[in-house]
Protein backbone atom coordinates (compact mmCIF):
# COMPACT_ATOMS: atom_id res chain seq x y z
CA UNK A 1 0.00 0.00 0.00
CA UNK A 2 2.66 2.56 0.91
CA UNK A 3 4.89 3.85 -1.82
CA UNK A 4 8.10 5.79 -1.67
CA UNK A 5 9.36 7.80 1.28
CA UNK A 6 8.31 11.37 0.55
CA UNK A 7 10.10 13.10 3.43
CA UNK A 8 11.38 12.97 6.97
CA UNK A 9 10.18 15.92 9.05
CA UNK A 10 12.40 17.50 11.68
CA UNK A 11 11.04 20.04 14.16
CA UNK A 12 13.51 22.89 14.71
CA UNK A 13 13.56 25.73 17.25
CA UNK A 14 15.23 28.15 14.80
CA UNK A 15 14.20 27.72 11.16
CA UNK A 16 16.71 30.21 9.75
CA UNK A 17 19.62 28.61 11.61
CA UNK A 18 18.57 25.08 10.61
CA UNK A 19 18.16 26.15 6.97
CA UNK A 20 21.58 27.80 6.98
CA UNK A 21 23.16 24.70 8.52
CA UNK A 22 21.73 22.40 5.85
CA UNK A 23 22.69 24.87 3.12
CA UNK A 24 26.22 25.79 4.22
CA UNK A 25 27.44 22.81 6.26
CA UNK A 26 25.81 20.01 4.27
CA UNK A 27 25.71 21.80 0.91
CA UNK A 28 22.02 21.03 0.38
CA UNK A 29 19.46 22.81 -1.78
CA UNK A 30 17.06 24.50 0.66
CA UNK A 31 13.70 26.06 -0.23
CA UNK A 32 12.30 29.34 1.01
CA UNK A 33 10.04 29.12 4.08
CA UNK A 34 6.41 28.32 3.35
CA UNK A 35 3.69 29.06 5.92
CA UNK A 36 1.04 26.37 6.34
CA UNK A 37 -1.60 27.99 8.61
CA UNK A 38 -3.97 25.01 8.40
CA UNK A 39 -1.25 22.84 9.95
CA UNK A 40 0.20 25.50 12.27
CA UNK A 41 3.70 25.31 10.81
CA UNK A 42 6.23 27.03 8.63
CA UNK A 43 8.15 24.54 6.50
CA UNK A 44 11.40 24.52 4.57
CA UNK A 45 12.25 21.64 2.26
CA UNK A 46 15.76 20.29 1.87
CA UNK A 47 16.01 18.51 -1.49
CA UNK A 48 17.95 15.27 -1.66
CA UNK A 49 18.43 12.99 -4.69
CA UNK A 50 16.07 10.33 -3.29
CA UNK A 51 13.73 12.20 -0.91
CA UNK A 52 13.32 15.42 1.08
CA UNK A 53 13.88 16.64 4.60
CA UNK A 54 11.10 18.89 5.88
CA UNK A 55 12.20 21.38 8.53
CA UNK A 56 9.20 22.34 10.69
CA UNK A 57 8.83 25.43 12.84
CA UNK A 58 5.76 26.48 14.84
CA UNK A 59 3.40 29.00 13.29
CA UNK A 60 1.64 30.39 16.36
CA UNK A 61 1.41 29.30 19.98
CA UNK A 62 -1.22 26.63 19.24
CA UNK A 63 1.01 24.81 16.77
CA UNK A 64 1.54 21.10 17.46
CA UNK A 65 5.22 21.77 16.75
CA UNK A 66 5.31 24.27 19.64
CA UNK A 67 4.22 21.49 21.97
CA UNK A 68 6.78 19.11 20.45
CA UNK A 69 9.57 21.67 21.00
CA UNK A 70 8.48 22.22 24.62
CA UNK A 71 9.18 18.50 25.18
CA UNK A 72 12.25 18.49 22.89
CA UNK A 73 13.88 21.96 23.08
CA UNK A 74 16.68 21.08 20.63
CA UNK A 75 14.17 19.75 18.10
CA UNK A 76 14.20 16.32 16.51
CA UNK A 77 12.49 13.97 14.11
CA UNK A 78 8.77 14.69 14.19
CA UNK A 79 7.30 12.35 11.54
CA UNK A 80 7.92 10.39 8.37
CA UNK A 81 5.80 10.71 5.25
CA UNK A 82 4.97 7.93 2.81
CA UNK A 83 3.20 8.31 -0.51
CA UNK A 84 0.04 6.34 -1.28
CA UNK A 85 -1.77 6.00 -4.61
CA UNK A 86 -5.24 6.55 -3.15
CA UNK A 87 -5.39 8.30 0.22
CA UNK A 88 -9.10 7.54 0.79
CA UNK A 89 -8.61 3.82 0.11
CA UNK A 90 -5.48 3.79 2.29
CA UNK A 91 -7.39 5.48 5.13
CA UNK A 92 -10.27 3.01 4.88
CA UNK A 93 -7.96 0.00 4.83
CA UNK A 94 -5.91 1.28 7.77
CA UNK A 95 -9.01 1.94 9.83
CA UNK A 96 -10.30 -1.58 9.07
CA UNK A 97 -6.98 -2.86 10.45
CA UNK A 98 -7.46 -0.78 13.63
CA UNK A 99 -5.10 2.10 12.86
CA UNK A 100 -6.18 5.51 14.14
CA UNK A 101 -6.27 8.52 11.84
CA UNK A 102 -5.66 11.78 13.68
CA UNK A 103 -8.03 14.72 13.38
CA UNK A 104 -11.42 14.32 11.75
CA UNK A 105 -10.39 11.39 9.49
CA UNK A 106 -10.56 13.62 6.40
CA UNK A 107 -7.46 14.49 4.36
CA UNK A 108 -6.21 18.07 4.47
CA UNK A 109 -4.07 19.77 1.84
CA UNK A 110 -0.39 19.57 2.79
CA UNK A 111 2.67 21.63 1.92
CA UNK A 112 2.99 20.00 -1.51
CA UNK A 113 -0.60 20.89 -2.41
CA UNK A 114 -1.73 17.26 -2.10
CA UNK A 115 -4.08 15.56 0.38
CA UNK A 116 -2.44 14.27 3.58
CA UNK A 117 -3.45 12.32 6.69
CA UNK A 118 -1.60 11.61 9.92
CA UNK A 119 -1.66 8.25 11.72
CA UNK A 120 -1.38 7.82 15.48
CA UNK A 121 2.21 7.07 16.58
CA UNK A 122 1.06 4.41 19.05
CA UNK A 123 -0.11 2.35 16.08
CA UNK A 124 3.26 2.57 14.25
CA UNK A 125 6.10 1.76 16.65
CA UNK A 126 6.00 5.19 18.30
CA UNK A 127 6.37 7.05 15.00
CA UNK A 128 3.96 9.69 13.73
CA UNK A 129 3.23 8.73 10.13
CA UNK A 130 1.96 11.07 7.44
CA UNK A 131 0.41 9.70 4.27
CA UNK A 132 0.42 11.87 1.16
CA UNK A 133 -1.51 11.27 -2.05
CA UNK A 134 1.05 10.47 -4.77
Amino acid sequence: MIGRLNHVAIAVPDLAAASAQYRSVLGAEVSEPLEQPEHGVTVVFVSLPNTKIELLHPLGAESPIEKFLERNPAGGIHHICYEVDDIQAARDRLQQEGARVLGDDEPKIGAHGKPVLFLHPKDFCGTLVELEQA
